[in-house]
């Protein structure tokens, strides 16, 4: 996936790391690249010793590739900040925002920095949380509570892969991809695996995405990443009150920082969620540390 993307001096101090633990790549104008590998920022170096440095060729190389020299083509992501490229890799963009005249972005130009997010596809890394969260022969309406980069995405992913192989079951999954992070989809075609029975809505809001998937798509499980407003909540609530059940996920490190967000207030009150999977980063993103009932009692650890 990288070598159609980054320029040759990236590549070749790349080489001696195992590719399946580089989760992110970040390149600042006139900075060292930085490189997440699995969970650690480390420095890129040539076969110097000397670190390796960003300049704007680098960042716009990387941009052109990703947008296949087409920045008009990708604006409606660029004005959002990010570029889905080839593979599923999100390119998150830095720069100097140009608004209409309501204040809304048009573009971002002057690209300053970006940050290339590598996805991994990992099988079974909700293997144990699964056994919760699919229980009594169906699923249960889960959050997912992970602090950033302890692989969220990446067990949501999972998660919707697993439901399509329940057996004897054919289980209708919509995949609400805002980001473009699940299923990655470019030019209609998932590049991530979500499962044969999935249908996906990228790019819209949670809000948009849930009420017209309801009407219109009937899904039994709604699947979504970063519940991040009262909106996105109230979009949850919605599809819950409608017979559809939802997997999300939230930014969070526990179930006592969760509480302490005032918008989650009504749907931990009401036991909206009947299974709290807590991630972390500890021993390697996905680790499953706890899981909680409707009730906010600790049934795995």
């Amino acid at each position: 996936m990288l070598n159609n993307l980054l320029p040759e001096v990236l590549l070749n101090a790349m080489r001696r790391f195992d590719q399946n633990k580089i989760t992110e790549l970040r390149l600042r104008r006139n900075c060292p690249v930085v490189m997440n590998y699995f969970g650690k920022n480390i420095m890129l170096t040539s076969s110097d010793g000397q670190s390796v440095y960003c300049n704007k060729d680098m960042i716009d190389f990387v941009v052109r590739r990703g947008t296949e020299n087409s920045l008009y083509a990708y604006n409606h992501q660029i004005k959002q900040g990010f570029i889905t490229a080839c593979g599923g890799i999100r390119i998150g963009i830095a720069g100097e925002s140009v608004n209409s005249d309501n204040f809304l972005p048009k573009t971002i130009k002057d690209i300053c920095s970006i940050n290339i997010r590598i996805p991994h596809e990992v099988i079974n890394c909700s293997a144990v949380a699964f056994k919760f969260i699919y229980s009594q022969g169906q699923i249960k309406n889960t959050l997912i509570v992970s602090p950033p980069g302890a692989g969220k995405t990446t067990y949501l992913r999972d998660i919707a892969r697993k439901i399509s192989e329940i057996r004897d079951k054919v289980i209708n999954v919509l995949v609400v991809d805002e980001r473009y992070e699940i299923a990655s989809c470019l030019n209609g075609s998932a590049m991530l695996n979500v499962g044969k029975f999935a249908d996906i809505v990228s790019g819209a809001s949670k809000k948009y995405a849930f009420t017209n998937g309801v009407r219109a798509l009937r899904p039994d499980v709604i699947i979504t990443d970063e519940l991040a407003d009262e909106e996105d909540i109230e979009a949850c609530m919605y599809a819950i009150n409608s017979g559809v059940k939802v997997v999300a996920s939230v930014h969070g490190d526990s179930l006592a920082q969760l509480k302490s967000k005032q918008s989650f207030n009504k749907v931990l009150n009401e036991n909206y969620f009947e299974r709290i999977v807590v991630l972390s980063d500890k021993n390697g993103p996905g680790f499953c540390k706890a899981i909680f009932n409707e009730n906010l009692n600790c049934i795995y650890f």
